[in-house]
């Protein structure tokens, strides 16, 4: 009989195919739903509209479009992330370092809040929605496990400075145009600095110490928002009393009160190329952004993420997304945190923060236009400085130098050239982890003392054998690793040529590829005709299947393979020169006290 599609547990509760699951994973929590998860994930909801609101406009001022864009990418792309994604708790739209590199992807090819660069933003979006989506479908979720965490942090550092680069010119009301490297703009802080407006600088500054004095003495109140009406009010009352024509204070404009309306990128050729590199930049930082804040709150909620149905839901929602006027978006590590803190059930939170922030668009958008960039630049210079992670960076310089190489690389080449510098440090980790790898630890052994162990110990500091070696390898054997570990079992014989048996430690060995077998197999047949012998103690049984497939096992002897909890010397002393044993006075095994390999009995004193 067949099978129905949908079947029920003995709970009752309905259970679904696991494709159904896939294609719809919020089938999975939606029986989770009730009253009183609902009561939680609105009120959850209503905390995190409070909190996306004003993010959403300095995000979208950071990207380079109208503020109101901000709010628009955390409507349809968090629902979508929300009931495609794996997470319950993991919250999505704009973020700092995706604006930032949407900023810097296309300010070259158009001005910042013009319609031409609008319509690049959306196909960026498009694409970075196209190959998330490809990369889940590939079952590639394991691929942001590649970018290390200091990576990350150099490029968050990085970011940072870019931020504030880009927003000396609304602090000091200064007449810079628009994308300039960061070095120039503080050249040219430096010119124009006798043309500062005081008026401007001093709401920034009023702005940027009342949001510090708000997020350290009134955490309970959102210190975006406040910080936000304390420098409007400033401006109103600077406005008042000196004339605006006198303070040239500017504001950010009134946000529209509607739905987000549809929108279709740019598919020309041209734009297609423009984008495809900058998009690949911008597709594995949000997908590292997301997979990697859906694990940190996975930690606390006790929920497993499934990071290849995270790269489908960040992809939809993008790809969506890029329909309905919202540029790239990811994960937020800020609003995740509170939607869970502020008690979300379900990913049904996330749905009701959308919902209630398009109310308070409809309700409140008017009000951005008293709003000064002066207030909006103090905020994003707080924000920048939040994103430095002074902590981890010392750190990683006290820590490691290759680490500190790696993460100055990254915030050099971010500040420098953003797209590229992701790329440098990534591809600067993958070639010291290289480098490391390719040289397994190999250290020599002796037996221990202790009669009742199977153990063995560090030969530093102890007579060894003076015809078998026993060498620990730490490490797979695999092309990048063969020379050195070659060069080491070489090094035994050229050192002490009557070492001409040679027992391998094999436990720290977890992947032996076909380079690896070769190495093996060599090292085999040039032991035999020194007379000798190659030995293997605790190989994993993975390892040695992965020889015998190769047809390497027949040349290696499946007599010399000693599993664990067997004693190989008992097998392997037998083999040794008992000339070479009569005057040794080592005499590391125990079978040395008592007779030479040949059997003859050792007289005593001998």
């Amino acid at each position: 009989m067949a099978s129905s599609p949908l079947s029920s547990s003995p709970s009752g509760a309905v259970v679904c195919p696991l494709w159904l699951y896939r294609l719809l994973p919020f089938l999975r929590w939606w029986p989770q739903v009730n009253n009183r998860s609902l009561r939680a994930d609105i009120i959850a909801g209503l905390t995190g509209a409070l909190i996306v609101l004003p993010q959403g406009v300095a995000f979208a001022v950071i990207a380079g479009l109208p503020p109101h864009y901000g709010i628009y990418a955390a409507i349809v792309p968090a629902i979508i992330a929300a009931l495609w994604g794996s997470s319950w708790h993991l919250v999505s739209g704009p973020t700092t370092a995706i604006s930032i590199a949407v900023y810097e992807s296309i300010v070259t090819h158009a001005t910042p809040g013009s319609p031409a660069f609008i319509s690049l933003a959306l196909t960026l979006t498009f694409l970075v929605g196209v190959f998330q989506l490809v990369l889940g479908l590939a079952r590639m979720g394991a691929l942001v496990n590649f970018i290390s965490h200091t990576v990350i942090i150099g490029f968050t550092a990085g970011a940072a400075i870019l931020i504030a680069g880009s927003q000396i010119r609304h602090f000091f009301g200064l007449p810079l145009p628009r994308g300039l490297p960061i070095h120039e703009t503080i050249h040219q802080l430096f010119v124009h600095w006798h043309e500062i407006n005081p008026y401007v600088t001093s709401i920034a500054v009023i702005t940027l110490l009342a949001g510090i004095l708000f997020k350290r003495f009134l955490p309970r109140i959102p210190y975006m928002i406040a910080a936000m009406i304390v420098g409007s009010l400033l401006s109103l009352a600077l406005n008042a009393k000196f004339g605006a024509a006198t303070t040239g204070i500017k504001t950010v404009g009134a946000l529209p009160g509607n739905l987000p309306p549809l929108s279709l990128p740019d598919f020309s050729l041209t734009a297609l190329r423009d984008m495809f590199f900058p998009a690949l930049v911008v597709t594995m930082l949000a997908l590292t952004e997301a997979v990697s804040i859906a694990r940190s709150v996975a930690t606390r909620s006790g929920q497993r993420i499934d990071g290849n149905q995270e790269f489908m839901g960040q992809g939809l929602s993008n790809f969506i997304g890029s329909f309905f006027s919202a540029y790239a978006s990811s994960g937020s590590f800020n609003r995740s945190g509170v939607n869970y803190a502020a008690g979300a059930r379900t990913p049904l939170a996330t749905v009701f923060a959308s919902g209630f922030l398009l109310l308070i668009l409809l309700l409140v958008g008017p009000l951005a236009a008293y709003l000064p960039t002066a207030a909006m630049a103090g905020i994003l210079f707080l924000v920048a400085w939040g994103l430095i992670d002074f902590h981890h960076i010392g750190v990683i310089w006290r820590a490691s130098r290759i680490e500190s190489l790696i993460l100055w690389v990254t915030l050099l080449g971010t500040v420098i050239n953003l797209e590229k510098g992701i790329f440098f440090g990534i591809l600067l980790s993958l070639i010291f982890y290289l480098y490391r790898t390719s040289r397994p630890n190999v250290q020599a052994q002796v037996p221990d003392p202790d009669p009742g162990t199977y153990h063995y110990i560090s030969a530093q500091n102890h007579a060894e054998c003076p015809q078998l070696k026993i060498l620990r390898v730490n490490g797979s054997l695999f092309f990048g690793a063969v020379d050195h570990v070659g060069q080491q079992f070489s090094a035994v014989d050229e050192h002490n040529p009557s070492q001409k048996h040679l027992l391998v430690m094999a436990s720290g060995i977890n992947f032996v590829d076909i380079a690896g077998g070769e190495l093996l197999a060599q090292e085999a047949r040039r032991r035999r005709q020194m007379g000798g012998g190659l030995y293997f103690y605790r190989l994993k049984e993975g390892v040695r299947e992965s020889l015998a497939q190769g047809g390497y096992l027949e040349e290696l002897g499946e007599e010399n393979f000693f599993p664990a909890g067997t004693r190989p010397i008992e097998k392997i002393y037998p083999k040794l020169d008992p000339e070479i044993c009569r005057s040794c006075t080592a005499r590391i095994f125990p079978q040395c006290q008592s007779h030479l390999p040949n059997g003859e009995t050792r007289s005593p004193g001998s």
